[in-house]
């Protein structure tokens, strides 16, 4: 896809001043020059121009705004110049994968006065002697290169996720959201409270059911034994009788 109608698809309906954050990444530059990009979009903060077959940044707008600029995997040799005209504020440039030979070539970065991050990953400068030394020495504002500082230290998580922060929203809904979540962790908390109490209530039901279960078995078996005993006193009678009508017979035959 041409350069020109992927920055007319990612508009979205939107003018080119409302836009903070454009990508175009893997599109094809018919010229190997920066197309369809204007003065218009003076709002923009973060340009991504990754493997689009660029020559050359001569081209690129005046973007005031622009703290990020993204042109890895490009072919561009030189001509950073015009950079520090059309993008004063840059913080962080990406250079990875091109063709900068010679520390020269970014030499011209030193009036980037607010640049602190430089990434010249696949560059065949990184393979000078004492490259990174020479520059640091070259660009004293600089504060990381190829993602560590002068000794080594890796740039922090908070640093690399900085500009992720800034294009979540307007200070202030990243409060709102966690106060929603604490409402939501308050309300299922009180709903995890209810559902104890009620297990608690049922399961002391439960057991209670079964205490009464248990009294009404021992009745049941009480009775049942009353039953028995009473059962064997009226045979023990009814034997009595049978021994006393059998004495008194036993007498009348004695009489006779």
């Amino acid at each position: 896809m041409e350069m020109k109608k992927r920055i007319s698809l990612e508009l979205r309906n939107r003018k080119p001043a409302e836009v903070a954050e454009l990508v175009v990444d893997n599109c094809r530059s018919s010229d190997g020059e920066v197309e369809g990009l204007t003065d218009e979009y003076s709002e923009l903060e973060i340009l991504s121009m990754v493997n689009i077959g660029l020559t050359s940044l001569a081209k690129l707008p005046s973007l005031p705004k622009l703290r990020k600029l993204e042109v890895s995997d490009n072919i561009i040799s030189g001509g950073l110049d015009t950079l520090a005209e059309k993008c004063p504020n840059l913080t962080y440039l990406n250079l990875s994968g091109n063709k900068i030979k010679e520390l020269s070539s970014i030499e011209v970065l030193q009036n980037l006065k607010n640049l602190k991050s430089l990434d010249l990953y696949s560059c065949d400068v990184t393979a000078l002697d004492d490259y990174r030394e020479n520059v640091f020495e070259l660009l004293p504002q600089l504060t990381y290169l190829d993602g560590y500082d002068q000794e080594d230290n890796e740039v922090p998580d908070s640093e690399a996720d900085h500009d992720d922060e800034d294009e979540a929203g307007p200070p202030g809904d990243e409060d709102e959201d966690d106060d929603d979540d604490e409402d939501d962790d308050d309300d299922e908390g009180s709903e995890g409270d209810e559902d104890e109490v009620g297990l608690s209530y049922l399961m002391k039901e439960g057991i209670q059911d079964e205490e009464d279960d248990g009294d009404y078995v021992e009745e049941e078996e009480d009775e049942e034994e009353e039953e028995e005993d009473g059962d064997e006193d009226g045979v023990r009678g009814e034997k009595r009788k049978r021994d006393a009508e059998d004495e008194g017979d036993d007498g009348d035959e004695d009489d006779e």
